[in-house]
């Protein structure tokens, strides 16, 4: 995948493209990110690329010029498909795993980091096909929600995360909160391994693993069960669960 950021302050994503399992990623050609300061295509003597709203009111608004000629630049190079297009905006669709699996299966997306109190909305209207959101409150700038997005969505990318399976269980992966997980020593400070993990039993494993999981998810994030698709041996396993932390 290829991702392309149009942002003021390009040097704050160097650690996280150089880090982890993102700086694996690109070292492997799995994910190619380019980054363009938005400044450099400022026409103005000083590279300002804010300006005052029209109509009045607090705060300046990234001006269109700026941001036009950037993704003018970018775009011209995409000869065969139109890249999609993101504005990273409170205003936005919420990022969700869902929206993360769609924006996985893209071949290249341009981001836009949103700064100040706004972009001018011309730039929506001639080149923006989704603004997305990380959460309903507001940051300095849209640095820290690409980051997030980058990361979200470059994971699910085939070969990025070593084992795939890995990502079938996660938290909201079906849209339930992941089972609970444990690892040696078995007992610590008087805290010990459920017996069942040690078990041997798989077919034992995977019901307390699923039960487990309706069972976070009922005290954690019980809005998530009002939109699941629940099978219904998943149902039955959550009235157990129901039944027991009423009786608990």
């Amino acid at each position: 995948m290829k991702i392309d950021v149009l942002t003021l302050f390009p040097d704050m994503f160097i650690p996280m493209l150089s880090s982890s399992i993102i700086g694996r990623a690109v070292e492997n050609g799995l994910l190619k990110v380019n980054l363009y300061n938005i400044r450099d295509f400022a026409k103005n003597k000083h590279k300002q690329v804010d300006d005052y709203p029209y109509g009045g009111g607090h705060g300046m608004i990234l001006a269109p010029q700026p941001l036009f000629d950037a993704l003018y630049h970018v775009l011209e190079s995409c000869q065969d498909s139109k890249p999609k297009v993101i504005l990273m905006s409170p205003q936005g669709k919420v990022l969700n795993q869902e929206l993360a699996k769609q924006l996985a299966q893209e071949q290249h997306m341009v981001i836009i980091c949103g700064h100040y109190e706004g972009v001018d909305q011309r730039v929506i209207d001639k080149f923006v096909d989704l603004e997305v959101s990380i959460g309903d409150y507001v940051l300095t700038g849209g640095e820290l929600p690409a980051m997030v997005l980058i990361d979200c969505v470059a994971r699910l990318i085939p070969g990025v995360v070593g084992n795939p399976e890995s990502t079938k269980d996660e938290s909201f992966a079906r849209g339930l909160l992941e089972y609970p997980q444990y690892t040696r020593p078995y007992n610590y400070e008087g805290y010990t391994v459920p017996d069942v993990l040690l078990s041997g039993n798989h077919q034992e494993i995977s019901r307390w693993r699923l039960k487990e999981s309706l069972r976070n998810t009922l005290k954690k994030r019980p809005d998530l069960l009002e939109r699941a698709e629940l099978s219904p041996y998943e149902i039955e396993l959550l009235k157990e669960v129901k039944q027991e932390m009423e009786g608990s």
